[in-house]
């Protein structure tokens, strides 16, 4: 049973790396269960967890998969789609001497956009900065025009959901 007025966001940096590291079903037994808890939570260091996990990434991203996919069966859990600035996902943008430019984030994000759509339909996800954390690794526009250039190819109608519609229904946002 899914207990009523509980929903949860999930950012695809959350999803990706401490759902397998930390979390592991804990966040989808919560979005599950009718107490509404979550046990456990145990934040390592980033270095720690950079070590622990930089050989596994195959392994990590199996995990990430099934995660996505089994959290993605709760109706009472959205998606952010975003946060994947930080340097502790492993992309080391951070580290560039030349700044990553808008295409090729946008071909970076696409795997992980991608199946984070296909598992919760572009009705329950929503493109999201996570400034000013990501600005580490690039800036808000260029972040913002690798959004507009991923989803180009979807409909006006699925693009109005990710960019503005999912968060006005989800945060309650009253439009003047």
């Amino acid at each position: 049973m899914i207990r009523k007025g509980i929903y949860i966001f999930c950012l695809v940096f959350i999803v990706w790396f401490f759902i397998y590291n930390v979390l592991q079903y804990e966040l989808y037994d919560f979005a599950k269960n009718d107490k509404g808890e979550i046990k456990g939570w145990s934040f390592e260091t980033e270095e720690y967890r950079s070590r622990k996990y930089r050989d596994k990434k195959e392994e990590v991203l199996e995990t990430w998969k099934k995660n996505i996919s089994d959290l993605s069966e709760c109706p009472n859990v959205q998606i952010k789609l975003g946060g994947l600035g930080m340097p502790i996902t492993g992309h080391d943008w951070h580290l560039r001497k030349t700044p990553v430019g808008s295409d090729e984030l946008a071909e970076q994000m696409k795997f992980f956009l991608d199946y984070c759509i296909e598992k919760f339909g572009t009705n329950r996800g929503m493109f999201e900065s996570n400034f000013p954390v990501d600005k580490v690794s690039f800036s808000y526009d260029v972040l913002y025009n690798a959004f507009k250039k991923y989803s180009k190819n979807f409909s006006k109608s699925e693009r109005s959901s990710m960019f503005h519609d999912n968060a006005i229904k989800f945060y309650k946002v009253e439009e003047a």
